[in-house]
């Protein structure tokens, strides 16, 4: 994968049957307007509900995209889990499909585990799945793993792996660190990507790669449009507009309100279902949430439009 700056990846929201089973033709359809408008597609991440999915399930929803015209080299899937055995099942079938990389969380049931655990844990995935083509993104976020990942055992991982450990994502919300992660490893072969684009205009401008964020799947052509253009005058400017809309949607319940607008702008009630034990935005703060997005001139033009026939 490219390590160009101004990369930006959408943690794709999966669309759920009445049955809570994944809707398949929907999320083609997402991940398809989703690249429309620029962005890479980070399947399987924490706002994909990928916790709440079994291995297999996810392994379908992989096959199915690529099947669907989606390109594989736009795909980061999340393929982190507790099990080394689910994590290398998984990071294979990303892998053999030809997706660019992996984003890789620790495996985050235990905690106050030592860096020793940690790298153990990331060199027998790695060297169980055994292929060179094997991209690695590391996903530090404590506050929800709660399994930090520290500078050190990240250049432990570099020296163990060269060329396999090619970036991280930072969500632990703290731009310092954002920044120490650029300082020390940040280049042609390790991205930095901020958690969020409220961090993307201060992630390039030190050299990082972009960001993975959540809010990418309802705002990506501005995000991107961010992204590409972070050296011009207005780039600032831009900046705040994609926190306005970041700041919006932080006052709810972030997952359920993004299937809410999505469920808006798409015309499609059922986007707004999520699994247990997460629940839906209730009716009055998602037509709360709309009006306000309605309010800002927010759209999210194109969207329920297949752009593969």
């Amino acid at each position: 994968m490219s390590q160009t700056r101004g990369d930006v990846w959408s943690p794709v929201i999966t669309p759920f049957g009445a049955d809570l089973a994944p809707d398949t033709r929907r999320f083609v359809t997402h991940c398809q307007w989703l690249a429309s408008h620029g962005v890479g597609l980070a399947v399987f991440g924490t706002n994909s509900e990928a916790n709440s999915m079994t291995v297999e399930e996810k392994q379908h929803l992989l096959g199915t995209l690529v099947k669907g015209g989606v390109d594989p080299a736009r795909l980061m899937p999340g393929t982190g889990q507790c099990a080394i055995g689910d994590s290398v099942a998984l990071t294979r079938e990303a892998v053999a499909v030809g997706c660019a990389g992996v984003l890789m969380l620790p495996p985050f049931y235990y905690k106050s585990v030592s860096d020793e655990g940690l790298f153990r844990y990331y060199s027998e995935v790695i060297e169980r799945v055994g292929d060179s083509r094997l991209r690695v993104y590391l996903y530090h976020i404590p506050p929800v793993a709660q399994v930090p990942l520290s500078l050190a055992l990240i250049e432990r991982l570099r020296d163990a792996f060269p060329g396999t450990i090619a970036g991280i994502k930072d969500s632990g919300g703290d731009w310092s660190h954002t920044q120490a992660l650029i300082d020390r490893f940040g280049g042609d072969d390790f991205a930095v990507y901020a958690g969020s684009e409220r961090f993307l205009l201060d992630t390039l401008r030190a050299g990082g790669a972009g960001c993975i964020s959540a809010t990418a799947n309802v705002n990506p052509g501005a995000i991107a449009g961010l992204a590409a253009s972070w050296q011009a005058e207005a780039a600032d400017e831009r900046q705040q507009a994609l926190n306005a809309v970041r700041d919006l949607f932080e006052r709810y319940p972030l997952i359920p309100a993004m299937k809410a607008a999505t469920a808006h702008f798409s015309g499609t009630s059922d986007w707004r279902r999520v699994r247990p034990p997460l629940v839906e935005l209730e009716e009055a703060r998602a037509t709360e949430l709309v009006s306000a997005l309605e309010e800002m001139g927010f759209r999210m033009e194109g969207l329920g439009e297949s752009t593969h026939g």
